[in-house]
């Protein structure tokens, strides 16, 4: 159920939308320079052990999971389901008080 927001609150959520990409694209610059440096280092000074790829992966599957999170891809993550579980929740909280009276 999409509710009517007037223009401040659009832009409220939109300013949001637009610091949540640019965190995304920090996170993900980061992710990008810390990982290059790693790779040389392990390159470096001890070729015969690549000891790089274990932050790599795991650092990547967190960045995977913050762009499917702030691009909406992720359904589970998503505004919608902030949304539905919200009225859910605010739904179960009215019958408990409506039982008890």
């Amino acid at each position: 159920m999409e509710m009517n927001l007037n223009e401040e609150e659009r832009y409220i959520q939109a300013r949001k939308k637009v610091e949540n990409i640019k965190g995304f694209y920090g996170n993900l610059l980061s992710f990008i320079l810390v990982n290059a440096i790693l790779i040389f280092i392990n390159l470096y000074t001890s070729p015969q052990y690549l000891w790089f790829f274990w932050p790599l992966l795991w650092w990547g599957v967190g960045v995977v999971f913050h762009g499917l999170k702030v691009f909406e891809i992720f359904p589970v993550l998503g505004k919608n389901w902030e949304e539905r579980k919200i009225k859910e929740l605010m739904e179960k909280e009215k019958q408990n008080k409506n039982k008890w009276k």
